[in-house]
């Protein structure tokens, strides 16, 4: 009768987070893992968080603070939270777009137009919520739209980020969108123009 051993099976390998290899400045290597410890979030999330909540914070800055010019660099600072969701969602030129044009044209602009026509007399800290109560109510009904516009929503699975070439996009923007492109300059143009012209004839009455 024949007779035979029975071999036991190996147990299964067990599965290794995945890591992400750096190396620091004397060239080594630093394995960082794949989730931030005793947080279980992953990297992207944690930073998509952080960018989200700066965002929201310096908002919120935006239409609480009574310095109006401390309103305009929490403006600036939200635009570049704004910019860094956008490089997370694989849209580097739309990136690159806000930086240059929101927060290195239009901010700046806003604000060398409310340096030049606020009154030097005055106080510097404007008071503008009058209106606090009706503001506050009308975001409570906008952010109750979005909610439900959100949860309503059928969201289709993303399947990659899908890369937008930067040739196709300009061709786009100066070919089919170039008379709305011309109309924004010339209005940048002449807010720049406005804001020269009352700096003057605010001088020119105080002599």
């Amino acid at each position: 009768m024949a007779t035979g051993t029975a071999t036991a099976r190996p147990p299964p390998p067990r599965a290794t987070p995945k890591t992400t290899e750096t190396t620091n400045d004397h060239g080594e290597g630093v394995t960082l893992p794949a989730t931030i410890p005793l947080l279980g979030l992953g990297w992207d999330d944690a930073l998509f968080l952080g960018l989200a909540g700066a965002m929201i914070l310096f908002a919120l800055l935006v239409v609480s603070m009574r310095d109006i010019i401390r309103c305009g660099l929490a403006m600036m600072a939200t635009f570049g939270a704004l910019a860094g969701l956008y490089v997370m969602a694989g849209a580097p030129v739309v990136a690159a777009a806000q930086v240059l044009i929101y927060i290195g044209a239009i901010s700046v602009l806003i604000l060398f137009a409310i340096m030049l026509t606020q009154s030097k007399v005055g106080t510097t800290a404007l008071v503008f919520q009058t209106q606090a109560r009706w503001a506050a109510l009308a975001a409570v009904v906008l952010g109750a739209v979005l909610a439900l516009s959100v949860v309503a929503t059928n969201w289709p699975s993303v399947v990659g980020l899908q890369q937008t070439d930067t040739k196709d996009l300009a061709l786009t923007m100066f070919k089919s969108y170039v008379l709305p492109f011309e109309i924004v300059s010339v209005l940048l143009l002449a807010a720049v123009i406005g804001g020269v012209f009352l700096a003057k004839r605010e001088r020119g009455g105080d002599d």
